[in-house]
């Protein structure tokens, strides 16, 4: 039988089909982001569980940590947005799906999702969605798209705010959308575990000075992290005895890196800005820094850099929109400013920069426990779980 072509008779939609669980989260790859580190916490928490945990994505360096975690990766061609090849991949995961008797499927991204959405329906399987941002809606045609994604039994919004932004874009039931925010690993983020060798190492190799304030934002340099208005923010500073670090990869996109490149030096800051790759050590580069900044123009579905950054104790500055809202106390564990505003932006990390010793170890109190609180991946796990096992009928 060739499942892409024939419809598959319907199995059971409620409880499971074997006694164990079967859950197949869909994804376009397993390169970097959010979106990943989510599906792969999460694939993990499932086979931990005792449940069979699968994985289909296009692959990607992320496959290894799934392995590690015994969890089986299947390779297709999910990244594509081409019909006809979500066409195909929507045979090839009815295939996967009735052969291994899938139970949930969980998509997390717009292109995979449709091919999800028709494999679970062909097979009678619980599907499941997490609405990862604010898509883009221009026109009905892009809505539509977007719309696979509010499809779910259940639909996981990573924030109050995309829980918003479903409501207000599908008009579905309340009672299908939950709010799971996005969860740190606070045991990797953890200020009590990171040794001075590492501090120092990453130090060394970015040529930090001792005694200088280090401004730090975190994120792939792309236009609407807000790189630039950083950039114009040190500017208007004025200040020669800081520096500031850009950290992230520009992942293919040569013309902003020239761009941000340029602006810099048109703002004779060449002395003070660097750009630098991707870290493998990101929780001790926040230990080098002073205040990390999430300068994002576009509003960010959760932020996790702001929350990785009180994790370590650091005070945060984050554009005042969307997930920051929610992760940030503002005057507590750090300041929200008005978006798109270099002023404003420098006027708050004069403030962060100033704070004496007494100050940020108050601040840092508050934010280490402010994550602990909300924002951990077991938080994440456990309520996700919940959903699974909510559809399942077992909760």
């Amino acid at each position: 039988m060739n499942p892409a072509s024939q419809t598959i008779p319907s199995l059971e939609t409620s409880g499971t089909r074997a006694g164990t669980p079967v859950v197949l989260q869909v994804l376009p790859e397993l390169v970097t982001g959010g979106v990943e580190r989510g599906t792969v916490d999460i694939a993990s928490a499932v086979a931990a569980k005792g449940w069979v945990s699968l994985v289909a994505s296009a692959g990607g360096p992320m496959v290894k940590d799934l392995e590690r975690a015994g969890v089986e990766h299947i390779t297709l061609p999910l990244q594509s947005k081409k019909p006809w090849t979500i066409h195909r991949n929507a045979g090839a995961l009815t295939e996967l799906a009735f052969d291994r008797k899938v139970d949930i499927v969980h998509a997390r991204s717009r292109a995979p999702a449709w091919s999800a959405l028709i494999a679970a329906r062909r097979i009678g399987a619980h599907f499941v969605t997490t609405y990862h941002g604010a898509y883009n809606a221009a026109n009905p045609i892009k809505n539509l798209y977007n719309s696979v994604m509010a499809r779910g039994e259940k639909v996981i919004a990573i924030s109050d705010f995309i829980a918003n932004q479903i409501q207000q874009c599908h008009r579905i039931e309340n009672n299908r959308i939950v709010t799971i925010h996005r969860g740190v690993d606070v045991d990797l983020f953890d200020p009590q575990k990171i040794s001075a060798e590492r501090i120092i190492q990453l130090a060394n190799a970015w040529r930090l000075q001792d005694g200088m304030p280090v401004i730090m934002l975190p994120g792939r340099l792309t236009r609407w992290k807000g790189q630039s208005v950083l950039i114009d923010a040190l500017s208007h500073l004025g200040r020669d005895d800081v520096r500031c670090l850009l950290v992230g990869s520009d992942q293919g996109r040569n013309r902003y890196r020239q761009h941000l490149d340029k602006l810099v030096r048109d703002r004779g800051l060449q002395h003070i800005v660097h750009i630098v790759d991707n870290c493998s050590d990101m929780p001790a580069a926040y230990m080098l820094a002073d205040v990390v900044v999430s300068a994002s123009t576009d509003p960010e579905a959760f932020g996790r850099v702001a929350v990785e950054a009180q994790a370590m104790g650091r005070p945060v500055v984050a554009s005042d929109h969307g997930g920051a809202r929610e992760t940030v106390l503002p005057w507590q564990t750090g300041w929200l400013v008005t978006p798109n505003d270099p002023k404003s932006l420098a006027a708050v990390i004069a403030d962060a920069t100033a704070l004496d010793a007494g100050a940020r170890a108050r601040m840092a109190e508050v934010a280490r426990t402010n994550v602990l609180k909300r924002f951990t991946v077991d938080q994440m796990r456990a309520a996700t779980i919940d959903v699974y096992q909510q559809v399942l009928g077992t909760a």
